[in-house]
């Protein structure tokens, strides 16, 4: 055989199998985290804690990258739109992935067309937290104070669309008050001002408020999911002080860009799995408030994302919230 034609079909064999190799190699570079919301908050703790344990677990580097702004919308657009490989990953949350479609006027992304869901991470519930100098003990002396001067009470959330901003808009709604929503762009901005005094009160999350309301900085006096969180256990829900149908917490979910292949989301998953099966990382989500949920199958969280979805619409059509 002539040694340009032995030469061609080898060339032509390497070719053919070059996508079988490349997938196989997955990942080959550098993966990157990305997480909608400013450095300092929750979903930012708990993304650096994963990206970790997850570098041994791929054998590549995980980088944490942080793309705030738009309740979240900004992060998981640029996620939407990169390249389907498995290298770029969406710590996603309720805001991005199940909420924002119904607060907001226009997206660059559909949650459900525009992923790959990967694993479900957990929840965080919300706790209702006063700074010191509000004259209310409990969640009735609260809204007895609310309800003898409307509009004077403020409460801090993330952003507008965050779970801290529905569940004061649910607050209002179910108790018949006037307490003036301030949005933040994130977590952090939100405390350092309900910690200054600057806003009365905020629908936090656990990791946010415990180590201030053990430091006597806030005072919790509820926690706004349906059970107790096992990180504050003492402290009791807004249904157990007469606040009825209120059930508001933070999930958090893996996703990646509609196509990724099959493959890379399989190895993704595998991996998250391993990690979320260590014991000592299990231990840090804890200590962070994280609730794991019980499966962690990427067609559990395309359920649960569903789910959310529809329970949020009926919430944000019923508090009448819109963010234009």
């Amino acid at each position: 055989m002539p040694l340009l034609r032995r030469t061609l079909l080898a060339f032509g064999a390497a070719l053919a199998l070059a996508p079988a190799a490349h997938a196989d190699a997955f990942p080959s570079r550098t993966l990157t985290l990305v997480v909608p919301f400013p450095p300092g908050g929750p979903t930012d703790a708990m993304a650096r804690v994963l990206a970790a344990a997850l570098q041994p677990a791929l054998g590549q580097t995980v980088i944490v990258e942080n793309k705030a702004g738009a309740g979240g919308n900004l992060g998981a657009e640029a996620v939407a739109r990169a390249p389907a490989d498995g290298h770029t990953m969406l710590f996603g949350t309720s805001g991005p992935l199940a909420i924002n479609p119904f607060l907001f006027g226009r997206l660059g992304y559909h949650p459900q067309r525009s992923f790959a869901p990967v694993v479900r991470i957990g929840h965080l519930p919300n706790v209702l937290v006063v700074n010191p100098q509000v004259p209310a003990g409990s969640v009735a002396e609260l809204v007895a104070l609310a309800r003898r001067e409307p509009g004077r009470l403020s409460f801090a959330s993330s952003g507008n669309g965050a779970s801290s901003h529905l569940a004061g808009v649910m607050f209002n709604l179910r108790n018949g008050t006037d307490i003036v929503h301030i949005p933040y762009k994130g977590t952090g901005p939100a405390l350092n001002d309900l910690l200054g005094g600057q806003v009365a009160m905020s629908f936090t999350d656990v990791l946010t408020a415990l180590p201030h309301v053990r430091a006597g900085k806030l005072r919790a006096l509820a926690v706004t999911s349906a059970s107790r969180s096992r990180a504050m256990p003492e402290l009791p829900t807004l249904q157990e002080q007469g606040v009825r149908d209120m059930d508001v917490s933070v999930f958090f979910g893996i996703v990646v860009p509609a196509g990724t292949p099959a493959p890379a989301v399989a190895r993704l998953n595998a991996a998250f799995v391993q990690v979320l099966s260590d014991a000592d990382v299990r231990g840090k989500l804890a200590a962070q408030g994280l609730e794991l949920p019980g499966d962690f199958s990427p067609g559990h969280l395309a359920a649960y994302m569903t789910q959310e979805a529809e329970r949020w619409r009926d919430v944000v059509k019923a508090s009448g919230a819109r963010v234009d």
